[in-house]
């Protein structure tokens, strides 16, 4: 099964705990195979299963306190 790659803009991450908070976030949503923050610019890279929808991710980031796109 191939695997595609979403990218999110995360507001309000300022440290390397919040990068991790958010990290631990998508890994919890179901089929999510990876996840690379750049802190920095502001974007989540979320490798997943075609099958999962964007919502669900922006949903898992804002859930965990960080505004998403």
């Amino acid at each position: 099964m191939s695997s595609i790659e979403t990218k999110l803009t995360v507001s309000g991450m300022t440290c390397g705990g919040c990068a991790r908070h958010v990290e631990r976030a998508l890994r919890r949503v179901d089929l999510v195979s990876g996840v690379e923050v750049q802190l920095r610019e502001g974007i989540v890279k979320v490798t997943h299963d075609p099958g999962v929808p964007r919502d669900a991710l922006v949903d898992a980031v804002r859930e965990a306190g960080y505004p998403a796109t």
